[in-house]
């Protein structure tokens, strides 16, 4: 095993570290976002992250054939790609269509990894995002584990997992589950460190993946605490790192991986540059206690008073 990979799922399928996230807020240029995985596939990243919410699925495809066609690698075997289910296709009957849709616009015949998005449902066939007030359902748990399990029988996803779920839902998957989630994704940086949920599952040999490791400035959901954080500017400079740098490096020691996204070259670069140093133990020490917690990602776009989730304690289960 490479130490830029995980083995996730019974399958050992190996996951690279480092993603390249398209989710933005506006959603990019087409022709923005293929120029950028071309760049980034050059550069050697090999991990790349979409769903149909991001509506990157299509520019995404066209990049991973455009890779292969012009040479920069030699199979579509050589990429990890990751799409999620979305909160309408989230019910009986609609999994495994989902899916296949993404594959379609992605112009796959795989994914080697499919995530539930959010712990939440919505009603079929209604796309529009924010989720209107009255569209929000309860979702049927078991139904939807169930096809996704069945994404994995049919090969048309290598593994499956889940986003954004907190321990408590979570541990409701697994107490469901055939085939158990391979991965959790969620937020998880210097300022919100996710140590409960990260406990867990080692326990249970999720593999974490971290999104706003960085504190996804620019997006609607952002935060300047992390590039702004004293600790990590002291511990950057004595480093002669970045403070995303340091940020990047300390979630890669605390054994999780993680989407990145960038759109510039020099900062594609920079990414890449964090696994030929280390943290001190000081310096870990300092990022565990010194940095204030406070959760960026709060869901409030996914909580309704006429839905199932009512508030931000319903949404994380207390773990805020």
């Amino acid at each position: 095993m490479s130490a830029l990979t995980f083995p996730i799922g019974s399958v050992h399928h190996l996951m690279p570290v480092l993603a390249l996230g398209t989710a933005a807020s506006p959603p990019p240029e087409p022709i923005v976002l293929k120029r950028t995985v071309l760049e980034a596939i050059k550069l050697g990243y090999r991990h790349f992250d979409t769903s149909p919410r991001y509506q990157t699925e299509e520019p995404l495809g066209e990049a991973l054939a455009e890779a292969v066609s012009l040479g920069l690698i030699q199979s579509r075997s050589e990429l990890f790609v990751t799409s999620k289910l979305w909160c309408a296709d989230a019910h009986g009957g609609l999994v495994v269509p989902a899916i296949q849709r993404s594959l379609e616009t992605l112009k796959l015949d795989y994914l080697d990894l499919y995530l539930i998005h959010w712990p939440v449902s919505s009603k079929p066939g209604k796309y529009k995002f924010p989720i209107e007030e009255d569209d929000f359902l309860p979702m049927d748990y078991e139904t939807v584990w169930s096809e996704m399990e069945e994404c994995q029988r049919l090969g048309v996803a290598k593994c499956i997992g889940v986003s954004n779920f907190s321990c408590k839902k979570l541990q409701h998957i697994l107490s469901i589950a055939k085939i158990p989630p391979s991965v959790n994704q969620v937020e998880m940086s210097p300022v919100w460190q996710q140590r409960k949920l990260r406990e867990l599952c080692k326990s249970k040999g999720i593999v974490v993946t971290a999104y706003s490791v960085l504190g996804s400035r620019g997006a609607f959901w952002g935060t300047h605490k992390i590039m702004e954080s004293d600790v990590l500017k002291e511990i950057a400079e004595a480093k002669g790192k970045t403070v995303a740098q340091v940020s990047m490096r300390w979630a890669y020691e605390e054994g999780v991986s993680m989407v990145v996204k960038s759109f510039r070259k020099d900062r594609l670069e920079e990414n890449l540059k964090i696994f030929d140093w280390s943290l001190t133990e000081e310096e870990k020490q300092r990022i565990s206690t010194e940095i204030s917690q406070s959760r960026i990602v709060d869901g409030e776009v996914y909580i309704s008073e006429k839905g199932p989730i009512k508030s931000v304690t319903e949404m994380w289960d207390g773990e805020i």
